[in-house]
């Protein structure tokens, strides 16, 4: 490992850019190449190559430092400086998983969910440019190509989510168009209250000169930044767009979604707190956020009857686990938060194709028609189980680990309203459970002739009409019919997600690493802003011993952070 650290260390500058310019590239040429193979090839090649290079990125970032990039010819802060570092490299490669994964699935299906008026040509420069703008997010070094990324990523989403122009898709697309505009509004709104009031938008110098700013201001313009990617994140009162908006889309468009885009939020949330709001003015209210996120959310998912809205009202209420991390202003809370947004990506992904898996075999993803699948499509009913059983935290899963990493970061904060969080953290698991658990009763366990609604849709027209029954205007042509690839893709993030149990050790390492890091903000700091570029890489163990009272590590750090408040 250190091997390779080492090798790859001179090439690192050129793979942090590409993890930016390779998808664009690759859109690009699929919009050249008009062969659909050819196109599908240049799709898989790209992303598969993304995953090679973050799984280089988080091997240096952990054995060399923090690793930056200065574009345009001009340094920090004056530049725009793109930053690898454990949380995102972490993020990369895991987003990288994903989309590959569902790339495949898509491929395997046709690029459509069984509506032949999908127009697939769209489909793959879209993905590549919500890779694209999901990767700079990731690597943004300052707040205005943070927002950057997040307008090209929701450009693409516009796309993708309305792919087949279906009237539900439209007026989805139409809401999602409206809450992502007001999110963006505020992002640069918020923006310009940062510039205002410390004179520059890199997210290391606005940290140090955030400082002197005064304490009502300062929570002010951090609960704005929070309005705005509490919007994208889903997080309690401002998730009500996101159950409506998911399940109308195609399946593989949702699970990159539900996979992804809220975790990018997420990350943001995370950024902020721990690089420029520092003083933690606004924990309380975070917490408060992450119970009411936790319970409203599992709580709607009890009550739906469509598997796709259940699975959106989980995704909702298990953001709140990785906020109660954020909100504990604690390395070990913040560890917990980045274990759980590794296992959540995965495993809520992964549920996503599986019931893209269901709705081609059943026909339909309303548990009112359907029964019977454990023993019509078994393989499908290990590939939903498995997960799960991880959502709901039954041990010695990754989803249990990672709410014990959280309970135990809340037990040391020792708090009252930490341990409110707890207990509604438990409460939440429990539900969650119990709603999973309902969709295998119902949808897998039970006779489908018992189900209320059983006969609308049995099979594929053809062997309706063989035994004579009429075919509903709702009925498809693929019912039944999956292809291999789609299984084989659902069961590599069944297995990616399930692995996290067995190198939980490994993983909770370099997520504690990632969070002293992260929650030490002179490496950040020193990293972003030193004066020889070259000691930007320096191991981050030479950081990790305070000389004063306030943590700073030595004078020319104080000196550098004087000169760059004035």
């Amino acid at each position: 490992m250190f091997a390779l650290a080492d090798w790859a260390l001179p090439a690192v500058p050129y793979l942090t850019v590409l993890m930016i310019l390779l998808p664009l590239i690759s859109a690009a040429f699929i919009l050249v190449f008009r062969g659909v193979n050819l196109q599908r090839f240049i799709a898989l090649l790209t992303l598969a190559t993304l995953t090679v290079m973050s799984a280089v990125l988080i091997i240096v970032a952990d054995t060399h430092g923090i690793q930056t990039v200065q574009m345009g010819g001009w340094e920090a802060p004056i530049g725009i400086t793109l930053v690898a570092d454990r949380l995102s490299s972490i993020m990369l490669f895991v987003s990288s998983i994903v989309l590959v994964a569902v790339m495949w699935y898509g491929i395997s299906q046709g690029l459509r969910d069984g509506d032949d008026d999908d127009p697939i040509a769209v489909f793959l420069p879209s993905y590549m440019l919500l890779s694209m703008g999901v990767n700079l997010s990731f690597l943004a070094g300052d707040l205005f190509n943070l927002y950057v990324g997040f307008e090209i990523f929701l450009v693409a989403s516009y796309v993708l989510l309305t792919l087949g122009a279906s009237p539900q898709r439209v007026r989805a697309g139409i809401g999602y168009v409206m809450v992502s505009m007001a999110s963006s509004m505020v992002f640069l709104f918020a923006l310009a209250l940062v510039y205002a009031s410390v004179g520059t938008v890199n997210m290391a110098q606005a940290g140090i000169r955030m400082e002197d700013v005064p304490n009502g201001t300062k929570a002010a313009i951090f609960a704005t930044i929070l309005i705005a990617f509490g919007i994208k994140a889903a997080v309690f009162p401002l998730d009500a767009w996101l159950p409506d908006s998911y399940p109308t889309a195609a399946s593989i468009v949702t699970a990159v979604f539900a996979g992804l885009l809220t975790k990018v939020g997420v990350y943001a949330i995370i950024r902020m707190r721990s690089t420029v709001f520092t003083d933690g003015s606004l924990d309380s209210m975070l917490m408060w956020v992450a119970l009411l996120t936790m319970i409203v959310g599992v709580m709607g998912a009890i009550a739906q009857n469509d598997i796709k809205r259940l699975m959106s009202f989980t995704l909702v209420s298990h953001i709140g686990y990785m906020i109660f991390g954020v909100a504990l202003g604690s390395v070990a809370g913040l560890s917990g938060a980045i274990f759980y947004a590794v296992h959540h990506i995965l495993v809520q992904t992964s549920l996503f194709l599986v019931v893209g898996l269901v709705e081609r075999q059943a026909g339909s993803a309303q548990l009112r028609r359907l029964g019977s699948l454990l023993y019509t499509a078994p393989v499908i009913g290990v590939l939903y189980l498995v997960p799960a059983l991880n959502l709901g935290g039954i041990p010695p899963l990754s989803g249990f680990l990672g709410k014990v990493m959280l309970i135990q970061a809340g037990a040391e904060d020792g708090s009252w309203l930490a341990w409110t969080l707890i207990g509604g953290a438990v409460v939440t698991s429990l539900l969650t459970l119990y709603a999973m658990m309902n969709v295998w009763s119902k949808g897998f366990l039970r006779d489908r002739a018992d189900a209320p609604e059983g006969d609308v849709v049995l099979a594929r027209p053809a062997n309706l009409a063989e035994r004579g029954e009429t075919v509903s205007a709702g009925e498809r042509d693929d019912v039944g019919r999956i292809p291999v690839g789609m299984f084989l893709s659902s069961a590599l993030l069944v297995l990616a997600s399930t692995s996290i149990t067995f190198l939980a050790g490994p993983i909770s390492n370099i997520t504690d690493r990632a969070a002293q890091s992260a929650q030490d903000v002179t490496i950040y700091r020193s990293a972003v802003l030193i004066d020889d570029p070259t000691q930007a890489t320096r191991n981050l163990d030479t950081f990790t011993e305070p000389t004063d009272s306030h943590g700073g590590h030595d004078s020319l750090m104080n000196r550098r952070n004087q000169e760059v408040r004035n």
